[in-house]
C-alpha cells in the first residue's frame, strides 16, 4: 500500500503578501508611540472631514454651469500633489520603499502589481477616491454619464497612485540621499507659495464672482490624465460619447505608460550598483593656493574664516538651511501678494528683514558641542566681539541684497518708487536692531539644537527659544522707534522732499545698533564660554 503524499500548499499572492505587510507595518509603527498613534488618528479624522467638505460641494455643483471646470481642476490639481509628493515627503511611505526589496527573488511584473494594490492602502488613496467620486457625482446625471463615471473613477484613482509610485522609484536613490533631504526642504517653500497663490486666485474669483475665467485651464487639464476621465463624464451627459472614449483611452494608456515607467525604474533599481559604492570623486583643488572658491571671494584672516564658516552651515547644515529656506520664503511672500492683493505697502519690505535678521538669534546653537573649537580662538572680549561681527557680516551677504530686492519688487508691484529710500531706510534699521538682539539672545540665551532628531529645541529648553524668538519680534520694531519716528515727523511735517533722509539714517542707525548690541556684550561672552558650550551641547 502506497504512502499518501500530501499535496504542496499554494504559495501566497504575493499581492496579498505586501498588503498584508504594509497592515502589519502600519500597526507596529502605531504601537511605538501613543502620540504617533494620536496623530495618525487626527491625521485621519481631519481628511475625513475634508472629505465629506469636498463631496458635498460637489454635490451643491451639481446640474451647475461651473461642475464641469470646478471637478476637472480639482482632480488635475490632485494628481499634480501626487506627482511632486514623493519629491517632498522621500520619508512619507518608508514601507513601500522598492530599495528595500534588492536582495528578494521578485520578478518585475508581479513586484509592480503587489507595490500598486498595496498602495491603495491608506489615508492618501482614501482621499483621492472621496474626491474622484465627488467630481463624479457632480456631472454623471444620465446612464451614459454614470456608466462612464463607473470606469473613470477608478481610472483616476489609479493613475494619481502610479503616478506616484513610478516618480519615487525614478528618483528613489535621489531621494535617499543627500541631495533628497535637501530638496525636501523646497517642499516648505512650495507649499507657501502654492498657498499664497491659491488665496489669491480665490480672492480674485471671489470678487469677480464669475467662475467662466477657469474655462481655458479646465479646457486643457480636461485632455490631461487623469482629469480627462472626468471630463469625459461631462461629455457622456452632452452626447459626444466618441470624445468621452477617447478620453477614457488616453487615462488608460497613460496608465499603461506609468506602469511600463516604473517596472522599468524598479528593474534598474534591482540590477545596476548604488552610485554611492562606486569610487569617490577626485576633489579639484585650486592649483595656486588651494583656497575653495568662496574663501576666495571673502576677506582674508579670521573675518574671512568666521565669514566662511558660517556661510557653510547655511549651505550644508539642514536645520539651518531649513531656517534659512523658511525665512526666506516668508519674508518675499508676505510683501509681494499683500502688494498684489491691493493692501501693500513698502514697509512691508521690512518683514523680509526681520525674518532674516532673526537668523542671529542662537548663533552658537548651531554649532552643537563643536562650540568649544569656537570657544578656543577666544581669550578676550576683543576676540569674542569679533566672533560676533564675523557672523554677522556673513548674515549681511544674504540679508542686504534680499532686502532690497523684495523692497524694489513691492514697490514696482505698487507702482510707486518714490517711497523706495524711506522703505529701505527702516528696513536697514531693522536688521541692525535684529543683528543686535541676536547677539545678546546667542550670549544670555542660549540653546541647543539637536542634529539626531526632529525637534529644533533641547528638551528643557523650549521656553528659552520661544522667549528669544517673540522677544526679538517685539523689541525690535522698538528699538527701530527713531527711524520710525523720523519717518512720521517728515510726513506729518510735510518735508516730502526729505525722505530720501531715511535711508542713510536707518542704515547709520543700524549699524550703530549692531555695533553697540555686540559691543556690549562681548565681555559677558568670554566670561561665559563654558555655560555656552554646556547649553548648545545638550540634547
Amino acid at each position: 500500500m502506497s504512502a499518501v503524499v500530501p499535496s504542496p500548499t499554494p504559495a501566497p499572492s504575493l499581492t496579498s503578501v505586501f498588503v498584508r505587510l504594509k497592515l502589519v507595518l502600519l500597526r507596529n509603527g502605531l504601537r511605538q508611540s501613543s502620540g504617533r498613534t494620536a496623530v495618525y488618528i487626527t491625521s485621519i479624522v481631519v481628511t475625513l472631514l475634508i472629505a465629506v467638505a469636498m463631496m458635498l460641494s460637489f454635490l451643491l455643483l451639481r446640474g451647475g454651469s461651473a461642475a464641469g471646470t470646478v471637478s476637472v481642476l480639482v482632480i488635475a490639481l490632485l494628481a499634480l500633489g501626487w506627482a511632486v509628493m514623493p519629491l517632498f515627503l522621500p520619508g512619507g511611505d518608508e514601507t513601500l520603499d522598492p530599495s528595500r526589496l534588492v536582495m528578494l527573488p521578485l520578478r518585475p511584473q508581479p513586484l509592480v502589481r503587489a507595490l500598486l494594490v498595496a498602495s491603495l492602502v491608506g489615508i492618501g488613496p482614501f482621499f483621492a477616491l472621496c474626491l474622484a467620486v465627488g467630481a463624479a457625482l457632480a456631472l454623471a446625471d444620465d446612464a451614459a454619464g454614470t456608466v462612464v463615471a463607473v470606469l473613470a473613477v477608478p481610472l483616476t484613482v489609479l493613475v494619481c497612485v502610479a503616478l506616484s509610485r513610478a516618480v519615487a522609484a525614478a528618483n528613489v536613490r535621489l531621494l535617499t540621499s543627500r541631495k533628497g533631504r535637501d530638496l525636501a526642504l523646497l517642499s516648505g517653500l512650495l507649499i507657501a507659495v502654492g498657498m499664497q497663490v491659491i488665496n489669491f486666485g480665490a480672492q480674485s474669483l471671489g470678487r469677480s464672482g464669475d467662475l467662466s475665467v477657469l474655462d481655458p485651464a479646465a479646457a486643457v487639464a480636461g485632455w490631461l490624465p487623469p482629469a480627462a476621465a472626468v471630463a469625459a463624464i461631462g461629455n457622456a451627459g452632452d452626447g459626444a460619447y466618441a470624445e468621452a472614449a477617447g478620453r477614457l483611452l488616453l487615462t488608460a494608456a497613460a496608465l499603461v505608460l506609468l506602469l511600463v515607467w516604473w517596472r522599468r525604474s524598479l528593474v534598474r533599481l534591482m540590477v545596476e550598483p548604488d552610485g554611492s559604492t562606486l569610487a569617490a570623486v577626485t576633489v579639484t583643488k585650486d592649483a595656486t593656493d588651494g583656497r575653495g572658491r568662496l574663501a576666495r571671494l571673502l576677506p582674508e584672516g579670521r573675518t574671512g574664516a568666521v565669514m566662511e564658516r558660517t556661510l557653510r552651515y547655511i549651505g550644508r547644515d539642514p536645520k539651518t538651511k531649513a531656517s534659512w529656506v523658511t525665512a526666506l520664503a516668508i519674508g518675499a511672500l508676505v510683501p509681494v501678494f499683500n502688494a498684489y492683493q491691493g493692501a501693500g505697502s513698502i514697509y512691508w519690505a521690512s518683514f523680509a528683514s526681520g525674518m532674516l535678521g532673526m537668523q542671529m538669534f542662537n548663533q552658537f546653537g548651531q554649532d552643537s558641542s563643536a562650540f568649544w573649537m569656537v570657544s578656543q580662538t577666544i581669550s578676550a572680549p576683543a576676540d569674542a566681539y569679533a566672533e560676533l561681527r564675523d557672523r554677522a557680516l556673513a548674515l549681511l551677504v544674504i540679508t542686504v541684497p534680499y532686502t532690497v530686492v523684495v523692497a524694489v519688487g513691492t514697490a514696482a508691484i505698487l507702482g510707486d518708487f518714490s517711497q523706495l529710500p524711506e522703505g529701505l531706510g527702516v528696513a536697514f534699521a531693522l536688521i541692525g536692531a535684529m543683528l543686535a538682539l541676536g547677539a545678546v539672545l546667542s550670549v544670555r540665551f542660549p540653546y541647543s539644537i539637536p542634529q539626531d532628531s526632529h525637534r529644533n529645541v533641547a528638551a528643557g529648553q523650549g521656553g528659552l527659544a520661544m522667549g528669544a524668538v517673540f522677544g526679538g519680534m517685539l523689541v525690535g520694531p522698538l528699538l527701530c522707534a527713531p527711524v520710525i519716528g523720523l519717518v512720521i515727523w517728515l510726513h506729518v511735517a510735510g518735508l516730502h522732499g526729505l525722505l530720501w533722509l531715511v535711508l542713510p539714517a536707518g542704515v547709520l542707525y543700524g549699524a550703530l545698533l549692531a555695533w553697540a548690541g555686540m559691543k556690549s556684550v562681548a565681555p559677558r561672552m568670554a566670561a561665559r564660554l563654558p555655560e555656552i558650550l554646556q547649553a548648545v551641547s545638550k540634547g
